[in-house]
């Protein structure tokens, strides 16, 4: 299993590698569609049957799915702007050697490959599955623009839209995923629940001037105003018990010699709980624009304990990281997440990494997983 997990997480080792060490797969581009079609010939050449849904998502179906909802494996190929190797990847790779090692099912299997996840050209997190799900409008979608102000009509080549149908074809779904933190201190766990999470905008306006002639009595500089609000964030999160970020910033006219006239700042917070999060925003003051907001997800407590009986009692924890599992979990189709260590605890960076063995014990347990749930 060693050579095997090896030679196939290897195989797209390079596809979208940057000089950085880590990966830019964004959707719906040409790195995109090589790991599709890298997804679309493992599974084949496994006996699965490859096909497409209405939102774009790829689902490797093993068995007839119309006679009985089967059971689905799977996540994405898609990653943030320089991200690891493992974010994605790591589960669908999981997925399909885990349903290769199962041995004889009874139920009908499938890995799922979902688009665009990270969000990260078009700027919406788990477009793929809020598409299927019908929580992300069509044209909504279609009318984002990414960086080049190329909309995703314009980069995709369908129309996509919810899809009843391959919904009802999910008996129940587990995504297996790298820990994005550094809480397990075994290799495999189980998740609990997803922390309610958000992202704003603020707009913080002031008067662009000369840099080498405006008294510093006379400016009107919105980068005060942000380096408070930044300096704030970190103090509430911290007496609240949440996470908040200032990870994106536009500065207006951008230019050494100038005073900046407008600052466009992003905050994506997260908590573990709703009231948490509003908290920090009436701290924060301002006007912010919500740009999204994902509430709590807690995972199928049955399904979590099916797998943590057979798995013999993995530890179970939470996460701040928002997957297609937690998606799909709010539309009402059982869900579990597992996640393996990572012992740097660095993730959305090309320091992100899980070691061999615990790659191998994720790969076993996933097996365990099927077997019980299909075998």
């Amino acid at each position: 299993m060693a050579e095997q997990f090896s030679a196939l997480f290897g195989s797209i080792a390079d596809v979208g590698r940057t000089g950085s060490g880590g990966y830019r797969r964004f959707a719906w581009t040409g790195e995109d569609r090589l790991l599709r079609e890298w997804f679309t010939g493992e599974a084949v050449a496994r006996g699965a049957e490859v096909v497409p849904d209405r939102a774009g998502n790829l689902w490797a179906w093993w068995g007839d799915p119309d006679t009985e909802p089967g059971v689905v494996l799977g996540s994405h190929l898609d990653s943030v702007p320089d991200g690891g190797a493992y974010d994605g990847p790591l589960g669908i790779v999981s997925s399909l050697l885990a349903v290769e090692a199962a041995g004889p099912l009874a139920r009908p299997v499938a890995v799922a490959c979902f688009a665009d996840e990270e969000g990260a050209r078009f700027g919406t997190a788990c477009a793929g599955s809020r598409l299927l799900t019908g929580a992300l409008d069509p044209s909504q979608a279609l009318a984002l623009k990414d960086a080049d102000g190329i909309t995703m009509a314009e980069a995709r080549s369908d129309r996509p839209d919810k899809d009843p149908e391959a919904l009802a074809r999910i008996g129940c779904f587990v995504e297996l995923h790298v820990e994005q933190g550094r809480a397990l201190e075994v290799p495999v766990g189980l998740a609990t629940e997803i922390w309610p999470h958000g992202r704003w905008r603020f707009d913080l306006e002031g008067q662009a001037n000369h840099a080498g002639t405006t008294r510093l009595v006379d400016r009107d500089d919105p980068v005060l105003a942000f380096a408070s609000m930044v300096l704030a964030a970190r103090r509430h999160a911290e007496q609240l018990g949440l996470l908040a970020t200032f990870g994106r910033l536009q500065v207006s006219p951008n230019a050494v010699n100038a005073v900046p006239g407008l600052v466009r700042a992003w905050l994506d917070a997260r908590a573990p709980t709703e009231d948490l999060l509003l908290q920090l925003l009436e701290r924060l003051g301002g006007d912010p624009t919500q740009e999204s907001w994902t509430s709590a997800v807690r995972f199928d407590l049955e399904l979590a304990d099916r797998l943590s009986d057979c798995l013999s009692a993995v530890p179970r924890l939470p996460t701040g990281a928002g997957h297609d599992a937690g998606v799909l979990q709010e539309h009402g189709i059982p869900t579990a997440m597992l996640f393996v260590r990572n012992p740097t605890g660095i993730s959305h960076a090309p320091e992100e990494h899980a070691d061999l063995d615990d790659c191998l014990a994720g790969v076993a347990a996933l097996t365990t997983v099927v077997q019980e749930l299909a075998g």
